[in-house]
């Protein structure tokens, strides 16, 4: 029976062979989408331990003291260039068995400094002013793609004298290198940590694989009824039920194999386009993008199963009569309890209202457990929800077309939903997610362009991170040409509050004091007080956000500090013109005033640091968003022209018998049209519900409308979606001539 199998599949004519070759290369895609998904997945796993060695110094295992290793000092700080994340390592080696990061060759030594691709890219093209004077010494080499999380990384590692490095407050001294992965390391600053990294590939495989998957099952049942009256004839001349089963598996097998074969072709040639996707805020390298011995093995041998169940499953009803084929039995309708899912899902984060869990794995698992409840209510109440919007346009129909339509999908809804299944996926985790982060933003909006917390540069002097013995910066220590840079409109410094008056909580007051007459030059800062000489501020003239007020709205507390000369410099404000060679060139001249501390920055990039998580998950909903819509889309027209297939004997005997092809075409398009509109609002509503509830739950969050780009991502979507029906419409004509109609 396998030989004859294979035969029918291969040499049965034209319509097997288009049928073989319609499979093949939709099973091709959906194993490309597949493996792109399970390759981003690893893509992001292989990031995330890229970042592992930048984490030295901060867990204890790289300091503690390796017979045979000479130590050494190691401090690690991030600087900024045009907004990004500028990562600098200095270093100083105590002996020559020193420890040698990933990447180099050696450590450099005094004078010397390595530097990633990009950044080695940007000194060539660079004023030395705004970047290269930052980095003393000469460039020695590039840093290697063993050492950087992304191609774009900006990274330096920096030589310095031991007696130097030694003498820092925030250095420290290691010997090993750390290979700890950042998800699994609880003292690790930089990279993804465990919490992050199981939500993002939670995320990613519920988002892409689920869609994927649900196309592959999609494609493997084209030709479905054909088959079946193909097999039932067979039953009828005395073929048993095994015999029929053993050729549907073959021939569904021999087309999910050659397009299992094809798809690792498709994700080849995916792949480098997929490297500059930014699953996580950075891309990829392409040789980061790859696949285990277990994602080959499950792929391979996954989707030629899943495709023999697939016909197996499809012909059940061949294989109990045959003349339940032709016979066409209305199958039993869904029934209401299919919506116990999707309730359970909204009642579980409802519940979680005001009851937040404690730990992190516990507010991980709440969460996600509802968000999957609910994505599972949607697929299962799916074909309930499509035959009561069937019902309906059956009642109130007022052509032929409708009532046809409308008959036919309340007697099937499980078909009609299944072509629409994996939208509804797309657009629920699409506006949960686009809900969720778009209240996020808006409770903690960052800054305009024009903006001071977006204009202004602040370097502030703490005490802590002074070497010990050594004076503080004063006022004469202010690089004297950093007034004349270009585009520089103001240099405010700050002095130190006295701490017996910054620290008292009954009188809360910053850190920092100015005098009335320095603020009103500035008023974009804020102002005084009627009366005050003098005000408390914080150290960058813009501290913690008050809502509702801009910088230049606020009132200063007044302070009875007058003798402002005698006090220690905390900090040095300086305000430009929002000009990108004005803030870099002002931003290194600054550091030279306290070469060893943190380095200057404007608010806006302190906010996008701190918001760095956020852009991961924005980013990651972007993918999703762009990922899942041209999925669901492949699946719907897969499905669309599986049933135009399915019927054309039927259709072609209505035009025998006078049913206009536009009234066929009207059919076919409110067959496809009802369930997906009707399903995809109760995605797009499930969704701001369930982001609703997660931020009342977890940040006691309010939710806001999504941007105008929610919007149009959806219209978009939706109008492929139709437009996709629209362009199998012509087909009609085509498969329902004359020659269709007659006895086979």
């Amino acid at each position: 029976m396998i030989g004859l199998g294979l035969r029918l599949a291969v040499a049965g004519g034209r319509e097997a062979a288009v049928r073989l070759v319609v499979v093949a290369v939709a099973v091709a895609l959906g194993t490309g989408l597949l493996l792109a998904t399970l390759a981003g997945i690893n893509a992001t796993k292989t990031q995330n331990l890229r970042y592992a060695w930048l984490n030295t110094g901060a867990d204890p295992s790289t300091t503690a003291a390796v017979a045979g290793v000479d130590p050494v000092w190691w401090l690690a700080r991030e600087d900024y260039f045009h907004g990004e994340d500028l990562g600098r390592i200095d270093v100083a080696a105590t002996g020559p068995a020193a420890p040698v990061p990933p990447g180099i060759p050696a450590l450099p030594g005094p004078g010397e400094f390595y530097a990633s691709p990009a950044l080695h890219d940007l000194l060539r093209t660079t004023p030395a002013a705004e970047l290269g004077d930052r980095f003393p010494g000469r460039e020695v080499g590039v840093v290697g793609d063993a050492a950087l999380p992304s191609p774009g990384s900006l990274l330096v590692i920096v030589g310095q004298p031991v007696e130097t490095l030694a003498g820092q407050p925030a250095a420290a001294k290691v010997s090993r290198i750390l290979t700890t992965d950042p998800a699994n390391c609880s003292r690790c600053v930089v990279g993804l940590n465990d919490t992050m990294f199981t939500v993002t590939l939670s995320v990613i495989a519920a988002a892409l694989i689920f869609p994927v998957l649900i196309f592959i099952g999609t494609a493997t049942r084209l030709s479905a009824a054909r088959r079946e009256q193909r097999f039932a004839a067979m039953r009828l001349i005395g073929a048993t039920p095994r015999q029929v089963s053993v050729l549907a598996t073959v021939e569904s097998t021999v087309a999910a194999v050659a397009g299992m074969l094809l798809g690792f072709g498709v994700f080849f040639a995916l792949r480098p386009g997929l490297a500059a996707i930014p699953f996580t805020g950075a891309t990829f390298f392409p040789d980061d993008l790859g696949l285990t011995l277990v994602n080959v093995l499950a792929v391979g041998a996954g989707i030629p199963v899943g495709a023999a169940v697939a016909a197996r499953l499809a012909l059940r009803r061949v294989r109990i009569s045959p003349l339940g084929v032709t016979g066409r039995v209305t199958p039993k309708p869904p029934r209401a309890w299919r919506l116990i899912p999707l309730v359970a899902g909204i009642a579980e984060l409802a519940w979680f209202v005001g009851r937040k869990p404690e730990t992190t794995n516990g507010q991980t698992f709440a969460y996600i457990a509802g968000a999957v409840l609910m994505v599972t209510g949607l697929v299962l109440a799916g074909p309930w929800l499509t035959m009561r919007a069937a019902r309906v346009v059956a009642q109130r129909a007022q052509r032929p077309a409708a009532l046809i339509a409308g008959r036919r999908l309340s007697d099937d809804p499980m078909a009609a939903f299944r072509a629409v299944s994996g939208l509804v996926v797309a657009l629920f985790v699409m506006t949960a997610a686009s809900g969720a982060i778009t209240s996020y933003v808006a409770e903690r909006a960052s800054p305009a362009g024009d903006s001071v917390a977006a204009t202004s540069l602040s370097q502030t002097f703490w005490p802590e991170e002074l070497v010990p013995g050594t004076p503080a910066p004063s006022i004469s220590d202010i690089p004297a040409g950093l007034a004349a840079i270009p585009g520089v409109t103001a240099v405010i410094p700050v002095r130190e509050n006295l701490r017996e008056i910054s620290s008292d909580s009954t009188s809360p007051q910053g850190p920092g004091l100015i005098r009335c007459v320095d603020l009103a030059r500035t008023p974009e800062f804020g102002r005084c007080p009627e009366g005050a000489r003098t005000v408390a501020v914080w150290s960058d003239l813009i501290g913690p956000r008050e809502p509702g007020t801009s910088p230049d709205q606020r009132v200063w507390p007044a302070s009875n500090v007058t003798d402002l000369d005698s006090l220690r410099l905390l900090s040095v404000v300086v305000q430009t013109d929002g000009s990108a060679a004005a803030k870099e060139q002002a931003r290194t001249a600054l550091a030279t005033t306290n070469p060893w501390g943190r380095f200057p920055a404007t608010e806006a990039e302190w906010e996008a640091d701190s918001a760095r998580t956020l852009v991961q998950f924005q980013r990651l909903a972007d993918v999703v968003i762009l990922a899942s819509l041209p999925i669901a889309g492949c699946s719907l027209a897969v499905s669309v022209i599986a049933g135009l297939t399915d019927r054309k004997r039927p259709f072609s005997v209505l035009r025998l018998t006078g049913v206009r092809i536009r009234m066929l075409r009207a059919v076919v398009g409110l067959e496809s049209a009802v369930p997906l509109l009707v399903v995809a609002a109760v995605a797009i509503g499930t969704g701001f519900l369930a982001a609703a509830l997660f931020l009342r739950a977890q940040l006691d969050y309010s939710l806001h409308a999504p941007g105008a780009s929610y919007y149009l991502i959806v219209a978009v979507g939706l109008a492929a979606s139709l437009a996709i029906i629209a362009a199998t419409l012509p087909l009609l004509r085509r498969i329902t001539g004359p020659e269709t109609a007659r006895n086979e």
